[in-house]
This record gives C-alpha cells, structure tokens and sequence, in this order.
C-alpha cells in the first residue's frame, strides 16, 4: 500500500472514530409541552389541589425556573416561537388566526431540522399547528422523522377525534367520536413511549405536545372538557367541570411519569435532557379553587404575567443540579439556540434567542438583563397588545387602553399589581421605542392590523 493510500486510510478513520466519539456525547433532548396548564398547576410550583406527584419528582430532581417565557399568549405563536428561535415580533405564525397563510414554509428552519442535521432522530406527539397535511409546514417536512396527532389547530380540540395525522398519512378512527373507544391522549403516550424505544440507540429529540388540558370543543360536552374519566377526583365535592379540569392535569401527570420511568428503565436518564413546561398560562374559565396561575395577573391571551410565564422544570441526572429553583429570565425562543449547542452544531443567523445552556445546568446567564418581547391581536384589530421585559421592569401597552404604557417591576411586584409607569418616564419611553424596534410586519397575516406607537403602522394585505 503507498504511503498516501495508508495515510488517508488512517484519516478516514480518525474521521469515522471522531464522529462516532461526537455523536455518542450529544445528549438526548425530551421537551414536553403541556397546553393551557397554569403557572401555579403543579405542587412544585405552590399547587394543592391536584396532585402532580411525576412532575413534583421530575421538579426534585433537577431545575425549577421560576422566570421562564412562553413565546405567546396563545398556542399557535408560543409553538412558532419554540420551533423557529424568533420572538412574537418576527416568527411566522404570531396568532392563533389567521391559520392557513401563517403555516411554516420551506425557508422557515426549525429545532427539528437542526436536529436532524445534527445526526438526531426527531419525533413528535401532540399538537402541531404550524402546517396542515400536504402543506409544507406539516411536521415531517419541518424535521421531524415522526409526527402522531392533530397537525391542524382546531383539529386538536376534540379528545375522541375521527382521525389522527399518523406521518404522511392518517390513523383512521371512524365512529369514534360517538363510540369514545380512542382518547388520543392516550394514543399519543403510546407512540411516545414506542419513538423512544424505538431511538435509544441513537441520539434522539423528542417534542411531546400534549393537548391536555386544553378544553375540547364537542357540543354534547358542555362543561368544555372531554375525559374517559374524572378518577381520582370523581367523588370531590365540586361541580363537574372541576373534576374534568383536574383529572385531565391528572392523566398528563401519569404520563410524564410514564416517559421519565421509560428513559431510566433503558439507561438513558444520565444522557438525557427532560423539560416539561407549558405553551401559555391556564384559562380564565378553569375554577378560582385550583388558582391556575397562582401569584401571577391574567391568564391565557393576555400579557400579563398570567398569560405568558409558565412553569419550566429541567432534569438531566449528573449534569443539573437537583432540588434547585433558579430565577434565570428565559423564552421558548432560546431553545432552540440551546438544543443546538447541547448537539454541537451551530444555530441560524440572527436569531431573536441565545443558548441558555448554562443557566438548564445551575449557572448564573450571562445574560440574565437582556430583553424579551410578546404580542398578540394581529388579526383581531383593537386587540393588539405588546409586553416588553427589560430587565426587572416590564411594560404593556394594548390598543384597549390607548396605548397606554403600564409599567411593573418583576423584583417587587410579581403579580403586576402597582403600575409605576408615572414615575419612570424615561423608563417607559425607552421600553416604547423598544416595542416600537421589536416589530416587523408579517405580510402573510390577511386582515387586521399592526399598531405601533398609537398609530396604524401597516395594514397587511
């Protein structure tokens, strides 16, 4: 053999051991997502009402974030938020309506494509809500190898559906919505549990995208929750939505429990990272005795602290310290920064989000005064509201209210209960120019209108 023919032999293979070395150290990444459930749900997190013994586990053994964001008020948005890396001002789907002309296209990148490049297999579960069947915004042409539930945002309002989006097909459940043999909760850990084992040799990402709590939809069902069962609160005194509403945060309890026990039984838990968080704060409507948001104002669709900071619970055995809280000031635009540095690859360009890759292992952020912004109401006109967090201060403003700046300072005040705005003037005004920089016209939105300053900014078309 010549000496050229050996030595590019000998590269080859330090290339080929390198990557192997490289791909065995990226860990695993699970992130769980429930829909709708408040910052005060879990008992981790001050909630006694309902017992959350998986997650309150989950909570002991690693991180509790006691400062972390949602993307948006809303479904949609926090999920466009998550997946692209772009706050609310420059994301693509930026509110729950309209649907269509909002969906994820081919030149948008996701965590999952990132991933994926990265060597990761990527699946999902759950609620989707960026790109229907046969659009290019569908999961499993955003990255993910896998996708099993409601790819449609209406679609995933109903509990016993007809079908369920299965990859590039369908699960067919015919007549289930009067018979209720498949409560897609349940199908959906199945395939969760299925994607895991079915990846532990290989590094894994895993979205799951509980529906749960999320109201469902049906007429014949009232009380605005579907459930198989309100075990194990059936014989509790309160009225039956009560009982749905707590059942449901209940059955999504038992089966985080059920991943997590999964990942130890198959040895991953030491090279696996496990976030459970929820996609916006709970809903007006859920009973005043379960105290859904607990210290927090407002609730889902608002800007208030109520709608948008969620509980964030991080575990990753041996690398985050366990039975901690943390006050580090994040949003779900920085995961997908953070999943890329944990794969070693780099993120996309200019992207709105930063690594918090420390701060998911017990260090202080580097960052920890950077700047965070929400909106919501592009296509619901005198609804158009913006929140800005600078530093500890956080102002809002809402076309309801004029345009009126309040301003709350998150150190003293968490429940935004004393608007300072008149005494800082010069804080409002640079958090108004700032709100005024965070915005840039999405021309996919139909109707409605953007408000900057008080004024019509632009009108989309």
């Amino acid at each position: 053999m010549r000496t050229s023919q050996f030595s590019a032999l000998i590269a080859c293979a330090f290339a080929f051991l390198w990557s192997e070395s490289s791909r065995a150290e990226q860990p695993n990444i699970v992130f769980i997502m429930a829909d709708d459930l408040g910052y005060g749900d879990l008992g981790s997190y001050g909630g006694t009402t309902i017992a959350t013994p998986n997650l309150d586990r989950l909570a002991a053994e690693g991180l509790r974030f006691t400062q972390a964001y949602s993307g948006g008020p809303v479904c949609t948005s926090a999920r466009s938020v998550l997946m692209t890396g772009f706050h609310n001002g420059h994301t693509v789907a930026r509110d729950n309506v309209p649907h269509y002309r909002t969906y994820l296209r081919d030149v948008d990148v996701t965590v999952a494509e990132v991933l994926k490049d990265a060597g990761y297999r990527c699946g999902g579960i759950g609620k989707w809500s960026l790109g229907d069947a046969g659009t290019e915004g569908r999961a499993t042409a955003q990255g993910f190898d896998s996708w099993f539930g409601y790819l449609n945002q209406d679609h995933a309002h109903y509990y016993y559906p007809e079908y369920l989006d299965d990859d590039e097909g369908r699960l067919e459940l015919k007549g289930n919505t009067d018979s209720r043999k498949h409560y897609s909760h349940d199908l959906f850990t199945e395939h969760a549990l299925k994607f895991i084992r079915e990846s532990k040799d290989a590094p894994f990402f895993f979205y799951g995208a509980y529906a749960l709590p999320h109201f469902s939809a049906r007429a014949e069902d009232p009380d605005g929750f579907t459930v198989p069962t309100t075990e194990p609160y059936t014989d509790r005194d309160w009225d039956p939505t009560s009982k749905k509403y707590a059942a449901m945060v209940h059955m999504l309890d038992r089966d985080v429990g059920k991943i997590i026990d999964l990942i130890d039984d198959l040895g991953l838990r030491e090279n696996t990272l496990i976030v459970f968080t929820s996609d916006n704060g709970g809903h007006k409507t859920i009973h005043e005795r379960f105290d859904t948001n607990g210290p927090l104002r407002g609730y889902k669709r608002d800007l208030t602290e109520g709608g948008i900071r969620v509980p964030f619970v991080a575990s990753w055995r041996g690398t985050i310290p366990s039975g901690q809280a943390s006050d580090a000031v994040f949003a779900f635009q920085d995961m997908l920064p953070t999943f890329a540095e944990m794969a070693g690859v780099a993120p996309p360009e200019n992207l709105d989000g930063i690594s918090v890759l420390s701060a998911l292992k017990g260090d202080r952020l580097k960052n920890q005064q950077r700047h965070l912004y929400w909106d919501y109401g592009h296509c619901r006109g005198n609804q158009y509201a913006q929140a800005f967090r600078l530093a500890d201060w956080k102002g809002i403003r809402s076309r309801k209210t004029g345009n009126v700046m309040e301003l709350y300072d998150l150190a003293t005040d968490i429940g935004e209960a004393k608007n300072l705005a008149d005494a800082h003037p010069k804080i409002v005004q640079r958090i108004a120019k700032l709100m005024d920089e965070a915005v840039i016209p999405n021309p996919r939105y139909e109707v409605g209108t953007v408000y900057k300053g008080g004024a019509i900014w632009k009108k989309a078309k």
